[in-house]
């Protein structure tokens, strides 16, 4: 092979090597990979700038969980540049469900002081069993708390399941990420939790630019398990044999619908006043397979 040749072979793999450097960090805009003996049955790839698509997504509104300390709103989440971004703000606002005296944690505040969104496709899309695939970046600051999830949609929680394809909290101050499967108990609103709790140093000593970088969570779900990818890697495996609740029955053989949100603080995301704002939830795509 010649100098000239040989330089520009060399030159080509500089310049591929830089451009998936690049894409890293970047929406990706290709069409959906084809999977053999799948069907893409649904997705939002978020390249329409506005609001999220009405037609797919519906928001929650107010204080809704966990204590949290955020109060979620449509405004907090938008499309632009191919990316849905939830959008966690400080604020203080008064709080229209504030009653002098309440003990209850979402009427005793007086003040709203941060605010977020949460997005659900509940009533619009389910599904049962498939292939998710969500491409995200997120902020691991102080207080975050965001999450791609799913729930069923008979019975109430936990009875009706809870698959956590992707949380982000600190477990006792360390930064964690977590792969969940929740199921029901005998007590009301308790659930049996199968979890994963990964420190993030991990995924950091991996690639010290990590935050900065958009990382692929999977579930795949079939009859027989959950299972629970980040990039590839296996963080949890459920057996829906051994995921069932008292009355013998899984939560995971019905259809589930899909949740992204981005929480502040609360029983599990830190204290938010130490956290840098905004803080930014960002969604490159969610796509949805399942067997032809």
């Amino acid at each position: 092979m010649s100098f000239k040749k040989l330089l520009s072979c060399f030159s080509l793999l500089f310049v591929s090597n830089l451009v998936m450097a690049q894409k890293a960090d970047q929406p990706d805009f290709r069409k959906p990979v084809e999977i053999k003996g799948m069907k893409l049955v649904w997705n939002d790839e978020f390249n329409q700038p506005g609001p999220p698509n009405p037609a797919s997504w519906r928001h929650e509104k107010g204080f809704v969980r966990n204590n949290e300390h955020q109060w979620y709103q449509p405004e907090n989440a938008y499309c632009k540049g191919g990316l849905l971004v939830i959008e966690g703000r400080k604020t203080k606002i008064p709080n229209p469900l504030y009653k002098a005296g309440s003990e209850d944690w979402r009427t005793k505040r007086e003040f709203i002081e941060y605010t977020s969104s949460s997005i659900q496709t509940r009533g619009m899309h389910k599904w049962k069993f498939g292939r998710f695939e969500v491409r995200a970046r997120i902020d691991t600051t102080m207080g975050a708390w965001p999450a791609i999830w799913t729930l069923g949609v008979e019975k109430e929680w936990p009875h009706n399941g809870e698959i956590d394809i992707m949380e982000f909290y600190r477990v006792k101050g360390v930064p964690t990420i977590l792969a969940n499967v929740a199921w029901g108990t005998e007590k009301r609103y308790s659930a049996k939790w199968d979890e994963a709790k990964i420190p993030f140093s991990k995924f950091a000593a991996k690639d010290k630019n990590w935050v900065n970088k958009f990382h692929i969570w999977r579930m795949e779900w079939d009859e027989k398990s959950i299972k629970l990818f980040l990039d590839d890697e296996l963080l949890n495996e459920a057996l829906l044999s051994e995921s069932l609740n008292p009355d013998g029955t899984s939560p995971f053989t019905q259809p589930h619908y899909l949740l992204l949100n981005l929480a502040l603080g609360g029983n599990n995301g830190g204290d938010p006043a130490a956290g840098r704002y905004p803080v930014k939830y960002e969604v490159d795509y969610v796509r949805v397979y399942q067997r032809l």
